[in-house]
């Protein structure tokens, strides 16, 4: 894996990330080992490069390589990429003026193909899907946090609420509402504590219940949403993990579907959060029998693709692979939760291995087309 690159024309890879002051560049060190090698095993020249020495000006470009002789990233000079693949890994990150005006560089350049250039905001993932006729039936009703009396309106309406912050991941910030009207406290919420342990607060007043909900989100801003009484194993419920990447021909296609079962007593399935990793039939199986279960799979993958495809269009950019929260209820209707641009790692060895195959067939796919602005 340490040879620099030379020989016939193949398509050149970047794998974006940010510089870091201790540790040369930010990401997940192990993530960017099996793509790079991924990419070198698909003939692929592949390397990894920050935003602040990704210079598009130059005829070549200081990035690392893995050397696996000593297990070091090194730093050597590349040819300018065909392709960059952004894995920036914070939305902080990204946020930063100077990785916005580069990230902005890569999207007008004229030759480089630049996918997926931004983490998804929840409330816009929510407001492109409701554009669209089919995927609108998908989402559950979900609405800005602004104030007590919406959030009590919406509380009385479904009796029990999601409050998820617009940039949250893998889980933290989520609380559940649940409003019990005959009780002497009737607001329950429910606080996804650290260690496994969750924080369950009561009152009876609405303005109290305010000041701990934003003593708990802060300043993040925050959407509300009904609870989805969703289909469960052994009393734990569990949400489906579903992988759409482009493939070698540009198209949309479903790469992998996993299982996320909630830990005991848990509000959520995200497996930092106590959450294990299972095969979707033998979930479904139990309530639905062995037709019905592969039937709705069958019908998730579709609407996952449909979902891909609405979300790129609305974003006006060029996508190349996002993984998505699907739930099943208990009468089998198919449920949109979440959408991630750069997705984590799938545990599932022929998910993850479909996964960086894909990453650069479709780079390749790019390569041999002019961009289109």
């Amino acid at each position: 894996m340490s040879t620099p690159f030379a020989g016939e024309k193949k398509t050149v890879v970047a794998v974006l990330t940010v510089d870091d002051d201790f540790k040369q560049f930010r990401g997940n060190r192990a993530n960017f080992r099996d793509i790079v090698k991924s990419g070198l095993e698909q003939d692929c020249d592949v390397y990894v490069v920050t935003a602040k020495d990704l210079k598009l000006g130059a005829k070549k470009v200081q990035g690392y390589l893995f050397h696996s002789e000593d297990r070091t990233w090194k730093k050597q000079w590349f040819p300018l990429p065909d392709v960059i693949y952004n894995r920036i890994p914070l939305r902080e990150d990204e946020k930063r003026p100077e990785v916005r005006r580069k990230i902005d560089e890569c999207i007008q350049h004229e030759t480089i193909h630049f996918f997926n250039p931004f983490f998804f905001n929840k409330w816009r993932l929510f407001d492109w899907l409701k554009k669209n006729r089919t995927t609108k039936a998908l989402v559950p009703d979900t609405k800005k946090m602004v104030g007590p009396k919406t959030l009590f309106t919406m509380l009385k309406k479904y009796g029990s609420l999601y409050l998820k912050p617009e940039s949250g991941k893998a889980g933290k910030g989520i609380m559940l509402l649940q409003f019990e009207e005959t009780a002497i406290k009737p607001f329950r919420l429910i606080i996804q504590g650290q260690r496994m342990r969750n924080i369950v607060y009561r009152t009876a007043s609405l303005p109290t219940l305010w000041r701990r909900i934003k003593a708990e989100s802060g300043r993040a801003p925050y959407i509300m949403q009904e609870s989805i009484s969703l289909t469960s194993y052994r009393d734990r419920h569990f949400d489906l993990r579903v992988l759409v990447q482009k493939t070698g021909k540009g198209v949309w296609m479903i790469s992998g579907v996993g299982a996320r079962l909630a830990g005991r007593k848990r509000i959520t399935t995200h497996v930092p959060q106590g959450g294990s990793i299972e095969d979707p039939e033998k979930l479904l199986t139990p309530t639905f029998g062995a037709d019905v279960a592969s039937f709705l799979l069958s019908r998730l993958k579709s609407n996952a693709l449909l979902i891909a495809k609405q979300i790129e269009k609305e974003s006006g950019f060029m996508l190349g692979e996002m993984s998505m929260d699907l739930g099943i209820d208990t009468e089998g209707q198919i449920w949109f939760f979440e959408a991630n641009a750069k997705p984590m790692k799938f545990d599932e060895p022929h998910i993850r291995k479909k996964s960086l195959e894909r990453i650069f067939q479709y780079s390749q796919y790019l390569s041999r087309h002019p961009k289109v602005k």
